[in-house]
């Protein structure tokens, strides 16, 4: 055979958008969900954690997700079983993503779900005489507004920055302080007091629009770093959750880094495909995106505060 007719057939075969992974069979239109077990399923920590649980001892849902996920890993699987699990009666009906990422996570052994539980510290401090009270609350996403704009990128970083800014309280919004015994100004500061392995970022592009009095989806595009710094950790995107549409006529998608070689797969619904383009370019440390809607980032480790490349540790 001619070796240039060799290379070229080389090339379109290396250009071919083969997947090594397979799609979900769902009883509707059930795109929330798929994508959120697609992200689940592609969490190499999510996916053991789940193998190693026993029926006897395990959370409800973790043998309905063992069986799903044997079963995805050697064909196109169907989702009937978790569908009736999670208690979806009209399949047909759009749903949020978010809401069934985190109801699966609250179904799931202990084992499997702290590995996207974090931890959060309120601080609430009276001005007047610096006594102090704690508020701890666990999370699995921490959610960021999203402000809308036509002429503005939405930073994530940015985003992340105004989430954990000092908050003040004053005048109608003053505390009491039992320590002064009476109301005080206050300042409030959030921290990470556990930082997850899968940390989960939600755009909240849902808001209520008061002048058309209905919710409505923001469809500003978002800055999404490669990299983030937070607490003394250092987390790399692995995972997108995309909505396309509008609230009542939208569809969710992944994109999702595989952990066993390394590449991207686009996952919508039951078709699976290799993402040809690498999502960041040469020297390109983030990318611009108008339908990501949840970000998912791997804890690759613990840095010093130094160590963050220069950049804020939230």
């Amino acid at each position: 055979m001619n070796h240039g007719h060799v290379e070229r057939l080389r090339e379109k075969l290396s250009n071919l958008a083969i997947s090594d992974y397979h799609g979900l069979r769902s009883p509707g239109l059930t795109c929330y969900l798929n994508s959120v077990l697609q992200v689940l399923f592609m969490t190499e920590e999510f996916r053991e954690a789940i193998k190693r649980c026993h029926d006897e001892d395990s959370a409800p849902i973790d043998p309905l997700l063992r069986k799903l996920f044997d079963d995805l890993a050697k064909s196109r699987a169907k989702t009937d079983n978790i569908v009736k699990k999670l208690g979806i009666t009209d399949a047909y009906k759009q749903r949020d993503a978010a809401e069934y990422f985190e109801k699966i996570l609250r179904l799931s052994g202990t084992e499997a779900s702290k590995i996207f539980k974090g931890e959060l510290n309120h601080k609430t401090t009276c001005v007047k005489c610096k006594d102090r009270s704690d508020s701890r609350t666990l999370f699995w996403f921490l959610p960021l507004i999203v402000k809308d704009s036509r002429h503005q990128t939405y930073s994530v970083k940015n985003g992340l920055a105004v989430f954990f800014k000092q908050e003040k309280l004053c005048g109608n919004n003053k505390i009491y302080c039992k320590h002064c015994d009476k109301k005080q100004d206050a300042d409030i500061d959030c921290e990470v007091t556990l930082e997850p392995n899968i940390l989960t970022l939600l755009l909240k592009r849902f808001c209520f629009d008061s002048k058309r009095r209905c919710y409505v989806k923001l469809l500003c595009q978002v800055d999404v770093p490669k990299t983030l710094h937070l607490a003394s950790c250092r987390y790399d995107l692995y995972a997108l959750v995309h909505h396309s549409g509008n609230l009542t006529g939208g569809h969710y998608t992944a994109e999702i880094k595989s952990f066993e070689n390394g590449e991207w797969y686009h996952f919508n619904d039951d078709i699976v495909e290799r993402v040809k383009n690498p999502l960041f370019g040469a020297g390109n440390s983030s990318l611009k995106s108008s339908s990501a809607y949840l970000l998912m980032y791997r804890k690759v480790n613990t840095e010093k505060p130094d160590e963050a490349d220069q950049e804020t540790a939230f």
